[in-house]
């Protein structure tokens, strides 16, 4: 499915993981590849005008791990908590000149292309500014947010990142038949358990 040029695809893969253990969480790997390829690998088969990673820790080896079709940035600030990363995030975004954005997480290995398609197919049809999409009625993840928002999501802080929009702004929800969207790694435990979910 293509969707219109003017969406991009931000891959949130910046920070230090100091739960996960002694090596970089986002390159252990799960069904042989590493975390972080399964995660950018719905934003490349969503057909989104091109895919940014926004790197921190360990950048060159996570850079290494990424598929080619990927560009990347630096987060200098990624120590600081998540939402310099969401800002440099939206700053990519913004420089491409895109519409909108969708910002993925670079510990979410289970969700699906199809997914972010009903994202940018919602802000089609609606043209709601911030799409996100939900599973047995809960919230997850990526979230898509037009560009009306890209310099509300730079001045953001602390760790909540694009969820600090939320409150203050309209959230059109779309179901989707995907529980990838609530699965994230932060420990070794998370990854053998999801290991197993992402294989059912």
């Amino acid at each position: 499915m293509s969707v219109p040029s003017s969406v991009v695809g931000v891959l949130l893969a910046a920070g230090t993981a100091s739960r996960f253990g002694d090596d970089q969480k986002l390159l252990a790997e799960l069904d042989g590849e590493p975390l972080v390829r399964h995660a950018a690998r719905p934003l490349l088969d969503a057909n989104l005008d091109g895919v940014v990673a926004v790197l921190g820790d360990e950048r060159e080896r996570v850079a290494a791990a990424l598929p080619p079709d990927i560009e990347t940035v630096h987060n200098p600030a990624y120590a600081d908590g998540q939402a310099t990363t969401v800002a440099r995030g939206a700053r990519a975004a913004a420089d491409r000149g895109a519409d909108a954005a969708v910002l993925a997480l670079g510990d979410m290995p289970c969700v699906d292309a199809g997914t972010v398609a009903a994202l940018v197919d919602a802000f089609q049809r609606t043209g709601s500014d911030i799409v996100v999409p939900t599973n047995e009625g809960r919230r997850g993840n990526p979230v898509l947010f037009g560009a009306a928002h890209f310099d509300a999501l730079q001045a953001v802080g602390g760790d909540r990142g694009g969820r600090a929009l939320f409150d203050s702004y309209p959230v059109e929800r779309v179901a989707v038949e995907d529980p990838g969207i609530h699965l994230d790694i932060d420990t070794e435990d998370d990854m053998r358990t999801l290991a197993e979910r992402c294989a059912e």
